[in-house]
């Protein structure tokens, strides 16, 4: 049997598996969904994450095919810059579960919220304020998603030897299945398997890279000779031709990947469903442990991976770390290693996933068109719950479906829409979250405010003008808006609503 039959089956039984835990899932939550509610359960799991679920899943969630292949293929041109940059990344989740996370977990039980729209819908009172981030969510969620079913496509392609649609089917399928029926419990289980199948895979590639390259020592004996400068800030080879690695970039970077991760909703979402205050800080430990793991890890097994490289390189940094697992991996441990950064798509797919289909069904459907429908025609709690369920079913299946037919034709310069993403989110969430949570004279109008000056400022600087000394656009952005946020607020000079006080301090 070749390697890449091997592989491939090895993959296929992987994906097998979360569509099997999704079923379970789905089944074992029948019972629970009718004693707890059918949303509570579908889109918060009832609140029951423990500590170690609680970290996989966050983990699993912040992790994508970049860990795994972009970033460390990049760090075996540029040396260990790239693992300086990675380094950042481990206060992830103590960041977000110790500045976030509690608090919104707190509130999230007050007001029976399951959504971080139900969350500024509490805290802000204002229809405008839901639509508009619902609105900035589902673009970028999108835009994120079709990046990840590209991703996985193209991994399945390049190293099973699929024809790209077909690898795209098969991710597809499996992923829209699992989540669709399963909802938010089958994606934090699933998770939780994913982020045991990259960390196995991490160790995995350190042993392999070590035991291939005859030891740590003579690989970076040889480090010097293939990639001088490799131990250097900002150098290695090529890194001087590449605008990514100026001081400027590289520190502002750390502002995109670190501190900005608090204004990603599919993080930050992840403190509405622990179970109890010893699990969140069970899972700000573990959390921190595995990200330390896999980012730095990974990007610097990347660095030594330099002198395995055939002398004339390869096509891409993308295709570092399938030339070394396809040369110097046993088919076995190949398979188990590209599962890692297969599951690290799968997690991030079925999180955004979810999320979209929360925010259209109860964030938008629930809140703003069924209300009225119920007004002219009643409909008994029984018959709504079914309802309800059929249509998060479905619409959950056919955002997937929508995703799929966007991937067909994948553009090339889908990475950088997927990074561009990610700097919207955080130019739309990061003031509505952090000064509603800490700020009690936050208003509607702060939260407006910030999100379109935020989303304007990053459009430009990231697509039409320069930023000052390189640094990145989210930068300017988190600046520009921050100050919208804290002018408008002394501005107004509202009083504190009441409720508002009650409920969110």
């Amino acid at each position: 049997m070749g390697n890449k039959t091997t592989i491939l089956i090895i993959l296929i039984a992987y994906m097998l598996l979360n569509v099997v835990v999704g079923i379970w899932v789905s089944r074992r939550s029948a019972k629970e969904n009718a004693e707890g509610g059918f949303l509570q359960n579908y889109f918060a799991g009832g609140r029951s994450m423990g500590g170690v679920v609680l970290a996989m899943t966050l983990v699993a969630t912040y992790t994508s095919a970049g860990s795994f292949l972009g970033g460390p293929g990049l760090a075996a041109s540029v040396g260990l810059t790239q693992s300086w940059i990675a380094a950042v990344q481990t206060g992830t989740a103590f960041l977000t579960l110790g500045v976030i996370g509690k608090k919104l977990g707190i509130i999230g039980r007050r007001i029976n919220a399951v959504s971080i729209s139900d969350y500024l819908r509490a805290r802000y009172k204002s229809k405008a304020v839901v639509i508009l981030s619902s609105l900035a969510l589902l673009v970028f969620f999108t835009t994120q998603m079709v990046a990840q079913f590209i991703g996985g496509a193209t991994l399945l392609e390049s190293l099973t030897g699929l024809p790209y649609k077909v690898g795209l089917l098969i991710f597809a399928l499996v992923v829209v299945i699992y989540t669709a029926v399963g909802g938010f419990k089958a994606v934090v289980i699933t998770d939780t398997i994913q982020g045991f199948i990259m960390t196995t895979g991490t160790f995995l590639m350190i042993f392999f890279v070590l035991k291939a390259g005859g030891g740590l020592e003579s690989l970076v004996s040889k480090l010097s000779d293939v990639n001088p400068g490799w131990d250097l800030m900002g150098k290695g080879k090529f890194g001087s031709d590449i605008p990514s690695l100026q001081p400027g970039f590289l520190l502002s970077y750390w502002v995109l990947v670190g501190i900005g991760v608090l204004g990603l909703p599919q993080t930050a979402v992840r403190g509405l469903g622990f179970k109890d205050t010893k699990s969140l800080h069970r899972a700000m430990i573990y959390g921190t442990l595995v990200v330390g793991v896999l980012m730095i890890g990974m990007h610097f097994i990347g660095t030594l991976a330099a002198p395995l490289l055939p002398k004339g390189g390869v096509e891409t940094t993308d295709k570092v770390i399938p030339y070394v697992v396809m040369n110097y991996m046993p088919s076995w441990a190949a398979g188990v290693f590209l599962a890692a950064p297969l599951a690290a798509i799968m997690s991030t797919v079925d999180s955004l996933l979810i999320l979209a289909s929360a925010t259209i069904i109860k964030d938008l459907y629930l809140n703003y068109i069924s209300k009225k429908a119920s007004k002219k025609t009643p409909i008994n709690k029984e018959e709504g719950g079914k309802r309800i369920a059929f249509y998060s079913f479905g619409l959950t299946a056919a955002i997937g479906i929508v995703v799929f037919i966007f991937a067909l034709n994948p553009p090339d310069i889908i990475v950088w829409i997927n990074l561009f993403a990610m700097g919207g989110l955080e130019a739309t969430f990061f003031w509505p979250l952090i000064g509603g949570l800490y700020w009690k004279r936050a208003n509607a109008k702060c939260c407006i405010a910030s999100t379109i000056v935020g989303l304007v400022t990053f459009i430009l600087f990231s697509q039409v003008i320069s930023t000052p000394l390189g640094v990145h656009a989210i930068v300017v952005a988190l600046f520009a808006s921050g100050l919208a946020f804290a002018i408008t607020g002394l501005l107004t000079k509202e009083k504190p609503d009441a409720e508002i006080l009650k409920n969110c301090f």
